[in-house]
């Protein structure tokens, strides 16, 4: 059994984490970008060593920097939401903050570390649809921008402008789109998951895909546990598939009994 001096809680954003160490009253924040992931790295590689690294599922946001530290060797958890929710609930303390948060996924590794597995980090060809998939949705919110330029008011010194970008960006996306359907069809369990997702109302190729490569946990996990994170992501596949019309209960029903095994 691995022992650990000391326990540090990462809570991830969009744009920024914190991190909380369990032996310091210390909160730091950084952005969550290579420039935010590189500083953290800098700031603590002292403790990395005989520490453990806790850090919640947040609907894709931490995959960077969970991928980054077991390239680096360093011993991290990927704590399950409702388990790290009820912790922080039996010692009494309901207030939500980043800071707390941190804290709190510090002190559930100091306590659960026993019991708690290490993250092992996915296939080469989930990183990849990982990053095409991130590609294709700052497409779709430069595509939303742009459309929204377009069709301001007196705006006609800049219509051919923008016109123009906005053929370019419905391109880029179909480009990428296309490119993320042939890495999935190339793998027979990805391809066998994605049609059981297309067969739920609501779940369109794209939908599909999002939820494979958002959720790669898919096909470990139990119904519950897969309606607790869906709604973490609903936001983040209407951007790419304006998915308001997704029944998630249906959703996590079917995956436990069609993927959980």
């Amino acid at each position: 059994m691995t022992l650990y001096n000391n326990f540090i809680g990462i809570d991830i954003g969009k744009f920024n984490f914190v991190v909380a160490s369990y032996d310091s009253k210390v909160i730091n924040e950084y952005q969550n970008s290579a420039a935010g992931i590189k500083l953290f790295l800098k700031e603590y590689k002292d403790k990395f060593k005989y520490s453990l690294c806790i850090l919640e599922a947040t609907g894709g946001y931490e995959v960077k920097l969970l991928n980054i530290l077991c390239t680096k060797k360093f011993a991290v958890h990927r704590a399950n939401t409702r388990k790290v929710k009820s912790f922080i609930s039996s010692h009494g303390n309901n207030a939500k903050t980043d800071s707390l948060d941190a804290k709190a996924l510090a002190k559930y590794g100091f306590e659960r570390h026993k019991l708690l597995k290490l993250y092992i980090p996915t296939a080469k060809i989930l990183t990849h649809l990982y990053q095409l998939s991130c590609r294709r949705r700052e497409l779709k919110q430069m595509l939303v921008a742009e459309k929204n330029r377009f069709q301001a008011p007196n705006n006609n010194l800049i219509k051919d402008s923008c016109k123009a970008h906005i053929d370019y960006l419905a391109t880029q996306i179909s480009y990428i789109t296309e490119e993320i359907s042939k890495i999935i069809a190339k793998d027979q369990k990805l391809e066998a998951k994605k049609e059981i997702l297309k067969s739920i109302p609501g779940i369109c190729e794209i939908t599909a895909a999002e939820l494979l490569v958002l959720m790669p946990e898919l096909g470990n996990m139990s119904g519950k546990q897969v309606l607790h994170h869906l709604p973490v992501l609903h936001q983040e596949l209407m951007i790419v598939a304006n998915t308001r019309a997704i029944d998630l209960l249906q959703v996590a029903e079917k995956l436990s009994s069609q993927f959980y095994f």
